[in-house]
């Protein structure tokens, strides 16, 4: 009976060493796993830095405003005023009121409103 016992205890030892190494191996071989996973991510941050810098060279207003001047043929020019308020003449001086009377009556007649067509004129039924 003791040999029993004994040949179980050592069978159980060993069962118990061998999945200790196991684990012991898989976790090994995901630390290596893990450091190759940092090692990947820091050249990506790295790599996504560089690209934010020359995405804003490239996006800054200066770069782009050479662009259209080169590719566009746009040119930064500054912008003429016209006329001003001031120079427009005021109502009551431009119309009295016979002239304005004659303008709303010239402006409504030039309106003739569409002919009302019923909805089975339209469709056809």
């Amino acid at each position: 009976m003791i040999r029993i016992v004994s040949t179980l205890c050592v069978g159980l030892l060993g069962f118990t060493v061998i999945s200790a190494y196991h684990v012991s191996e898989q976790a090994r071989i995901t630390k290596q796993e893990l450091r190759h996973t940092e090692t990947e991510i820091a050249s990506e941050t790295s790599e996504i830095s560089v690209l934010e810098v020359q995405w804003q060279k490239q996006a800054s207003p200066e770069t782009i405003q050479k662009l259209a001047e080169a590719s566009l043929g746009m040119a930064n020019t500054t912008t003429v005023q016209l006329a001003s308020v001031t120079q427009l003449p005021r109502r009551s001086d431009a119309l009295n009121g016979e002239e304005m009377q004659q303008a709303s009556l010239q402006g409504s007649a030039a309106q003739t409103p569409a002919p009302v067509l019923t909805i089975s004129a339209r469709s056809g039924m």
